[in-house]
């Protein structure tokens, strides 16, 4: 890549119509989990104009003992997001809320009962010293901008905010280290009475100015666009439909390395795609934070039903401080790599998901994020021999 580029990610709010439906999925996922940390859990969800659909298969080892009232979840999950008042076209007193749910196939379940992976697949993890977060700079900044959004419609700061919104932020590289905020993108959802220019002035004082970082943000060589359409008012699920796993790059790292197309909201940790992939993060995570390199990509890939993966790689670009095989090894030797020991290792079995369904699955230091953890470093650091 050139010396000398620039780089754009996207982030979207808690109220944006694939997030509506992630949570929701998520926020299910929770209700039988917290009851059954043995469940198996695909939920998908389908939002639009006065309708939630609710479709996936699910089962429980706790028989009748395990009991969700999945409409009330749903309904209390669109009401938090924000979606209160039935002028918005989508609220949760009025909506309908249909479900199609059945069973885990069992051809699918005989694999997954003894330890095998839930599907197959490739997924991805990825680390960089760029951030103090270890990831990627404008993902990190678009995240701050969305939450920011929420946060200041929340606490009635701006009112006439509605839930929808998304931004968007370019950064300059300069020898692969982000040196300037280029342009950055804001849509917002707002009420009838708002103006382009109170919505302009407002987003730039009181969302963006406070979010982004002084070193890299200076108003007088950065570019807005903000609402560049000139109204959003319609928004939500009543201006465009929602589905479960539409945002995947939101969900990961902004489009930086790669990805192997699999969701994860409303998949119970026998599903690689989510369990696998937040060990791959846990990984290349703790190899940066080791200093073992300063950018990680690790791509994991599994078939169904079988225990141990099929592949695993880890791709430094040539910023590793250690042999390559030794790095490897290492991955192999300190990190459990099975179903089943990723999910006791970064305890997966509990109802902490819907908190991962906005801004981010990756570089949250908060509570529950135990893919985060930077605990592997030392014993990485004594694998290799440093």
């Amino acid at each position: 890549m050139d010396q000398s580029f620039l780089f754009t990610s996207e982030s979207v709010t808690e109220g944006h119509p694939d997030k509506v439906s992630d949570q929701i999925s998520d926020a299910i996922l929770d209700a039988f989990i917290a009851q059954d940390p043995t469940c198996r859990v695909a939920c998908e969800t389908l939002v639009t104009t006065g309708l939630a659909l609710i479709a996936g298969e699910i089962t429980t080892t706790n028989g009748a003992r395990c009991y969700v009232e999945v409409p009330d979840i749903v309904r209390a999950t669109i009401k938090d997001i924000g979606y209160t008042d039935a002028t918005f076209g989508f609220d949760g007193d009025t909506c309908a809320v249909l479900t199609a749910i059945h069973s885990q196939s069992t051809d699918i379940a005989q694999g997954v009962d003894v330890g095998g992976a839930g599907d197959q697949g490739l997924m991805f993890g990825y680390a960089s010293n760029e951030t103090k977060e270890l990831m990627p700079m404008p993902i990190v900044l678009a995240h701050r901008i969305t939450r920011r959004l929420s946060e200041v419609r929340k606490q009635n700061i701006l009112p006439y905010l509605r839930p929808d919104g998304k931004a968007q932020v370019t950064i300059e590289y300069r020898e692969r280290k982000p040196v300037k905020i280029d342009t950055i993108v804001v849509s917002t959802q707002h009420d009838e009475k708002a103006t382009n220019k109170q919505i302009h002035d407002d987003i730039i004082a009181h969302v963006i100015r406070p979010t982004m970082p002084p070193e890299l943000f200076d108003e007088k060589t950065v570019t807005y666009h903000i609402n560049p359409t000139g109204r959003f008012v319609i928004g939500g699920p009543h201006g465009d439909t929602g589905l479960t796993g539409r945002k995947i790059i939101v969900d990961t790292y902004g489009g930086v390395g790669s990805h192997g197309g699999g969701a994860f909201s409303g998949k119970d940790p026998t599903k690689v795609d989510r369990s696998a992939s937040y060990m791959a993060r846990y990984i290349a995570k703790n190899i940066v934070a080791a200093g073992l390199a300063s950018r990680c990509e690790i791509q994991v890939a599994y078939a169904i039903g079988v225990v141990e993966p099929v592949s695993v790689l880890a791709s430094t670009h040539n910023t590793e401080t250690v042999p390559h095989d030794r790095l490897i090894k290492a991955i192999r030797n300190v990190f459990p790599l099975t179903q089943s020991k990723m999910i006791d290792h970064l305890k997966l079995r509990r109802p902490i998901y819907r908190q991962t369904a906005t801004y981010g699955h990756f570089g949250r230091n908060e509570p529950g994020f135990t893919w985060e953890d930077t605990n592997m470093v030392e014993p990485l650091r004594r694998e290799v021999g440093m």
